[in-house]
């Protein structure tokens, strides 16, 4: 689960569409609903460019759908998806159909693997749910480290492969192999942010250029809102006690947007200590370090939601030094004392220069 981001909502949603056929006014279009154990939001601006523009009730309808079918696909918590089938299957080194979203998906979590230095990687999952953030019930006490070395038998992104023929074709199927019979993958760390790059895809297939949408805190903005201005989000500032602080606003230029952090869903152990619900795949444990969260801004909120988890495992220190390297940009929130000091990238830096 990723930090809830405090969105910007400059104009309230309208779904009054009481229009006259010539000079139309621009109107705000904005819904919700619930998916991936979370919600989404969208808005887009309809302001009468697209000719034979379906209804806002259809738009809805198809977002529904699209939704159901990433989570089909992907969703570890639904027993018949293709994920939990894959997960399920003790056959090695045979391939296995899935659709070409969960083909792409798989490929740019090997791709972030190694931009991460190994810090993603989506076959931590049977430790992850071995210290209670999966689908199985959380626990009470921490896992015995006999516990630990038998899960860690089956991690590793170097025991999966994917194929996948045809990536512009949207028809084609990939094929998925496990070099381990217990291999799990976990695609919690970036399905969200898929999920936000489909439904922007849909938007811009009717023709919407401008639109923000949301699922769980992950978005994707293009274009401008009903005031003609580009969509601002804040980004939270996390509280070890109740409520938050806008800490600073960033213009949403055609980007996507992610943030992990560990302050809402944590692990206490016998001792009283907070423990991250991010496992650190070198340290089989989750992360214990002073990063309370980490915002990260790529061209797809797919690549955003990936690199905010591999970052947030590194902590402050190596996720700057990743970010320099590869031109991210990404903006830190770290614990210090009873406060917190706040720190970004050069490509961060320029981001926020440009509103």
């Amino acid at each position: 689960m990723k930090i809830k981001t405090l969105l910007m909502w400059l104009i309230s949603g309208v779904l009054a569409i009481t229009l006259s056929a010539c000079n139309k006014e621009p109107q705000q279009i904005a819904f919700e609903g619930k998916t991936m154990g979370t919600t989404y939001h969208i808005k887009y601006i309809d302001d009468g460019s697209v000719d034979n523009l379906v209804s806002p009730e259809e738009v809805q309808q198809q977002i529904e759908s699209l939704l159901k079918m990433v989570n089909n696909e992907m969703s570890t918590y639904q027993k018949n998806s293709q994920i939990t089938e894959f997960n399920n299957s003790r056959q090695t080194d045979v391939p296995f159909s899935i659709s070409r979203d969960f083909a792409i998906v798989v490929e740019e979590t090997i791709r972030l693997n190694k931009v991460t230095d190994g810090a993603l990687d989506v076959t931590v999952g049977p430790l992850v749910n071995l210290w209670g953030f999966g689908p199985d019930k959380r626990l009470n006490k921490e896992p015995t480290a006999e516990q630990i070395a038998e899960k860690a038998k089956s991690i590793g992104i170097e025991k999966i492969s994917v194929t996948l023929d045809n990536r512009e074709n949207k028809n084609s199927k990939g094929l998925l192999v496990k070099k381990d019979p217990m291999l799990y993958l976990d695609l919690s760390s970036i399905a969200k942010g898929f999920g936000v790059d489909k439904l922007s895809e849909y938007l811009e297939q009717l023709g919407l250029q401008h639109y923000l949408v949301e699922i769980g805190g992950e978005l994707r903005g293009k274009g401008n809102n009903l005031q003609g201005k580009p969509w601002r989000i804040a980004i939270e500032r996390p509280e070890l006690v109740q409520g938050s602080a806008s800490q600073i606003t960033v213009p949403l230029h055609n980007l996507g947007m992610a943030t992990s952090g560990n302050y809402r869903n944590y692990f206490e152990d016998e001792k009283g200590n907070r423990l991250s619900h991010i496992i650190d795949p070198k340290t089989l444990r989750p992360i214990t370090h002073n990063l309370a969260s980490i915002t990260v801004f790529a061209p797809s909120t797919m690549t955003a939601d990936g690199l905010s988890t591999g970052l947030y495992v590194l902590g402050a220190e190596r996720a700057l030094e990743i970010a320099e390297r590869e031109n991210l940009a990404i903006f830190l929130i770290i614990r210090n004392g009873e406060g917190f000091d706040t720190k970004m990238s050069s490509a961060f830096e320029k981001l926020i220069n440009q509103q």
